[in-house]
């Protein structure tokens, strides 16, 4: 498939959407799978008999090719090579669209520190990045914006020199063009607060030693804001990390993750699965094409 409509481009992103992972993950099938499937046209180059994963590694191969490049297809390369290449599931937490003052973060890594990254693809415009930053500072340590080639000059005259730049070539490769700067000082802790959810930050203030007041559940926001305001940006910060990775943590998902082809494995870590989940999942994508095609 040398040339991709815009319907079957916007297809094959939408197949490694949450929503395609949770119907198979609930139901063992899914129709918008079917539906998308057929808009893309994968299932009349491919043989009835395939399974379906295949069809999502084919439809993860078109979408690699620079000048096709969809958001997914950075943030796969950051899972499959920092998260899962530089650490691992049992050490770091991932969270993706993760809602930051007003912005979502695209993609962020937590271990010993807090790391964000911002998607540019080839496909995006530069518009909201300089607010996007200032956002993501509120709240994360250091700060990566990875881009296609095209965007690569424009973003480095345009974010501040602590801001990272990545590079996503065509070889799929990730090449760093400037380091982030470690900054958990100039986060917000009332930022970090609105950011996480009421239970994470009560374990945050727990693990300071802070005495929490019993207070109805509704009251608990409101009481818990000024005293996790008063811990400082460093400890809230680094309280945030310590938490989440604990109550965001992905080590549940390990065994799932090595029977999913590199293509849907960023779509299943992005999506709260249960372990009654996994089996479904997996049968989902081993099912031969043809019986998929009749989900719709």
């Amino acid at each position: 498939m040398a040339d991709l409509t815009s319907e079957q481009l916007i297809a094959l992103s939408r197949l490694f959407s949450s929503s395609v992972v949770r119907e198979m993950a609930r139901w063992k099938r899914s129709p918008l799978f079917a539906l998308l499937a057929g808009q893309s046209g994968l299932p009349e180059i491919l043989p009835v008999s395939t399974p379906v994963r295949n069809l999502f590694e084919l439809a993860f191969a078109l979408l690699r090719r620079e000048g096709f490049r969809h958001e997914y297809i950075y943030k796969a390369a950051l899972t499959q090579k920092v998260l899962l290449g530089k650490h691992s599931l049992r050490t770091a937490a991932m969270l993706t669209e993760f809602r930051v003052c007003g912005c979502k973060a695209d993609l962020a890594i937590l271990n010993g520190t807090s790391t964000v990254y911002e998607v540019k693809s080839e496909r995006d415009s530069l518009n909201r990045l300089e607010r996007q930053v200032a956002a993501y500072a509120e709240v994360f340590a250091k700060i990566y914006v990875i881009a296609a080639e095209i965007h690569v000059d424009a973003i480095a005259c345009s974010v501040p020199k602590d801001i990272g730049i990545l590079r996503l070539n065509g070889r799929h490769q990730i090449s760093s063009l400037r380091e982030a700067v470690e900054l958990p000082e100039r986060t917000s802790p009332a930022s970090i607060f609105d950011s996480i959810r009421t239970d994470e930050a009560r374990l945050v203030l727990e693990l300071h030693g802070f005495r929490i007041p019993n207070v109805p559940n509704t009251l608990l926001n409101s009481v818990l804001r000024p005293m996790f305001v008063k811990l400082g940006s460093r400890r809230a910060h680094d309280g945030m990390v310590e938490v989440l990775r604990t109550t965001r943590s992905l080590m549940p998902l390990s065994d799932l993750v090595d029977q999913l082809p590199s293509s849907l494995r960023t779509a299943a870590l992005s999506v709260p699965l249960r372990k009654a989940d996994h089996s479904r999942l997996v049968a989902a994508i081993n099912t031969p094409l043809d019986a998929a095609m009749a989900w719709g």
